[in-house]
């Protein structure tokens, strides 16, 4: 019996604009902005994963947390919608885009709903010193706290359990912890093992200010209960868990490079061929930042792509040295899956961290198109990935990992392929000078189209500014893609025979010219330029308007220059605060005179001050001297703010009628107990009740808590809660 092949037949696009010519003319679009659409043809496959992240940002955005009905409602109800759409008007055009936009929305919606809900609950830690036993999952190295130290470790709990009289039998927590060990202890645990430590914890904090990093959502979706450090020396507890071989390889790939190298170059040889990152430490990380190199320290598509791109040249090169392989085997074929297969391998090795297996999923379709014979790179096997990551993880929207590697890929496949034609005239016939002339173009190329691409995202999540990165990238990407991972790879192959110290000595030395360019670099003037925070709209402007013009055929899509150019412009343009209010009221802030003028503060609030730093952009300076000694009147504007940053009566001495005369605003650190009648205050209990303040200036004064910009979400405690208590088994558990 003979059997036809299944086809599904291309739409006519002539059949298709006659079918839209011949509805209600009132009801018709122009005839140029059809023919735009129609030109996109399977491009439009594109825009799936910008509406699945479009339907997550709109969860993200609600001031509320909607109800298990509301979020079946608002999933199923587009998702009819959307087929409605298909039933009546498959072979109309609009109508087909107006479903897959009701359909994508509404999977990235409802996705995202349903994975918060499915997240167990944060637990409530002890608020003292308490012994605690857990698994170990992984030790990480950490970069030392002074010079004249070690490095530091830190191990990731899981299944811990408190050993307090309350939380006596009480079942595994459900949730991670991060502990630091102390420096002076000598035992580091093997993942696996179980371990019995003294620690004093603290659940993940809440925003410096209003719109700030939110720590406690990104805990609640990583599965993270809280961090803190030991206060006793660690001991093993238990018969010793069966241990990760990884992460025993892991951590003998780390150690090997300390004891090869030494510094910060074992640290990022560490980093490159094991994913350590945490003995990086701050200097290094500001100086990589500064020259435009802070990608070199994260490991992510750039190293996988060095390493399958070594293993792929290196296998071919073989294969085609060998007559008989050459001409009767697919050496293209057999070099592209075992470069896929090192790929894996090292992504593995280094953590399997999101980013890099990001890298893998649009590596794994690279190969396979090599392998079908299919057009290698394109927008479309990059939406794939984009659309699986955000199927699986749609929280992924709004990482800037995420948002960084997808820019950077996007402005190389879209640039590349807008200026095709002039490189490979640029080429010419292959004369030796010409190819010398367009591999240079080539790597200034990426530089600048991967760059550009990442500049906004880099701006809005690091408020800097880099104008040096081109020309540090010129020197550092080639160096690392031709001798610092090729040859740490050798040196990986040769650690199973004890032969890794010559190779790793001399991917040293290519580290450390990367450090003395970034050195060099950073010294430069306007190497390091902050920026205020761009404010969330701004950020999803630059985004869309990305996704524009990398997405779009044809002229049209420079369009997308103006919402990037409006999102930039957001940085200056949204209105800043005046004064801010830590979430534990012990530190206070006054913007005045392109200065931030500053409360006095304890260590504890370091991380909070530089916080407020970098989103306004501002050097610090101490309040005026009469704001120390007691409350001080601050003119903010046509208004007056009445300050009391310190009080050691605990809000026992009242301020003065005089001192309250015409003050709108009246904000304490300690209890304002209603010291100055009939005026709003901002104090101890309401910053317990509501978190961080930010306070704006303009006819009158608009005061914005923490909890009013963030909501009534599941990752915002609500006011009192410490946590779900750790309710011992029952007999039969």
């Amino acid at each position: 019996m003979k059997t036809e092949p299944l086809s599904v037949p291309d739409l006519d696009t002539d059949e298709l604009l006659a079918r839209v010519e011949s509805l209600d003319p009132a009801l018709t679009p122009p005839p140029a902005i059809i023919q735009a659409f129609l030109d996109q043809g399977r491009q439009m496959i594109c825009w799936l994963p910008v509406a699945v992240g479009l339907g997550a940002m709109l969860y993200l955005v609600l001031p509320f947390e909607p109800s298990v009905l509301c979020v079946v409602l608002v999933t199923v109800l587009p998702i009819l919608m959307g087929c409605a759409c298909f039933w009546w008007g498959w072979q109309r055009l609009f109508p087909r885009l107006l479903g897959f936009a009701l359909l994508s929305v509404a999977i990235g919606f409802g996705d995202l709903a349903f994975q918060a809900r499915m997240q167990p609950p944060m637990p409530a830690l002890p608020t003292h010193a308490t012994v605690l036993t857990g698994r170990v999952q992984s030790l990480e190295i950490l970069p030392p706290r002074n010079d004249d130290e070690d490095d530091g470790h830190r191990v990731i709990l899981a299944d811990a359990v408190f050993e307090t009289p309350v939380d006596a039998g009480m079942a595994p927590l459900r949730r991670t912890l991060h502990i630091r060990l102390r420096d002076d202890d000598d035992l580091l645990p093997e993942p696996g093992s179980t371990i019995r430590l003294r620690t004093m914890l603290r659940a993940p904090s809440p925003p410096s200010w209003p719109g700030g990093r939110d720590l406690q959502r990104e805990a609640w979706f990583s599965g993270l209960a809280g961090s803190g450090y030991a206060l006793g020396p660690v001991s093993l507890s238990g018969a010793p868990s069966r241990q990760s071989w990884l992460e025993s390889l892991r951590e003998t790939v780390a150690l090997r490079a300390n004891a090869a190298l030494s510094d910060q170059t074992a640290a990022i040889a560490a980093t490159l061929l094991a994913g350590e990152a945490g003995s990086i430490d701050q200097h290094t990380r500001e100086t990589f930042s500064a020259s435009g190199l802070a990608h070199l320290l994260a490991v992510a598509g750039l190293h996988l792509g060095l390493v399958m791109a070594a293993v792929i040249v290196t296998l071919r090169c073989g294969l085609a040295a060998i007559e008989y392989v050459a001409l009767r085997w697919p050496c293209r074929q057999i070099a592209a899956v075992a470069g896929l297969l090192a790929g894996a391998g090292y992504v593995m090795l280094t953590g399997a961290h999101l980013p890099s297996l990001r890298a893998l999923g649009m590596a794994s379709i690279v190969t396979l198109a090599i392998v079908t014979g299919r057009r290698v790179l394109s927008m479309r096997s990059l939406s794939i990935v984009a659309l699986l990551i955000l199927l699986v993880s749609p929280i992924s929207v709004v990482d800037v990992s995420f948002q960084m590697s997808f820019a950077a890929v996007m402005g190389l496949i879209a640039g590349y392929g807008a200026l095709r034609e002039p490189l490979m005239r640029l080429r010419g016939e292959g004369e030796w000078y010409r190819v010398v002339v367009s591999h240079c173009a080539a790597l200034v190329l990426t530089s600048l189209l991967a760059g550009l691409a990442t500049l906004p995202v880099s701006m809005a999540h690091f408020g800097a500014l880099q104008p040096w990165f081109v020309l540090a990238n010129l020197v550092a990407v080639p160096l690392a893609a031709v001798w610092i991972m090729p040859v740490g790879l050798l040196a990986l192959v040769a650690m199973p025979f004890h032969a890794e110290a010559p190779f790793l000595k001399l991917m040293g030395m290519g580290i450390r010219i990367v450090q003395a360019l970034a050195e060099r670099v950073a010294a430069f003037p306007m190497a390091h330029q902050p920026v205020p925070a761009m404010p969330g709209w701004g950020l999803l402007l630059v985004m869309l308007g990305l996704c524009f013009l990398c997405l779009w055929k044809g002229r049209v899509c420079l369009a997308g220059l103006l919402p990037i150019a409006v999102g930039l412009a957001s940085i200056w343009l949204a209105p800043k605060p005046d004064i801010l209010v830590s979430p534990d009221a012990g530190l206070m802030a006054v913007r005045r005179q392109g200065v931030l003028l500053v409360g006095p503060h304890s260590s504890l609030q370091r991380r909070t001050l530089e916080d407020w730093q970098q989103a306004l952009a501002l050097p610090t300076a101490p309040l005026p001297s009469d704001c120390l000694s007691g409350p001080c009147r601050m003119p903010l504007g046509a208004q007056t703010v009445l300050l009391r940053v310190r009080d050691a009566s605990d809000g026992n001495t009242l301020p003065t009628m005089m001192q309250c005369e015409g003050v709108s605003l009246f904000i304490s650190a300690s209890p304002a107990r209603k010291g100055c009648p009939d005026v709003p205050s901002i104090d101890r209990f309401s910053v317990w009740r509501d978190g961080a303040y930010s306070v704006f200036a303009g006819r009158g004064l608009t005061v914005v808590s923490d909890r009013s910009w963030r909501g009534n979400r599941l990752w915002v405690p609500p006011v009192g809660w410490h946590g779900m208590p750790n309710l011992p088994l029952a007999q039969s558990e």
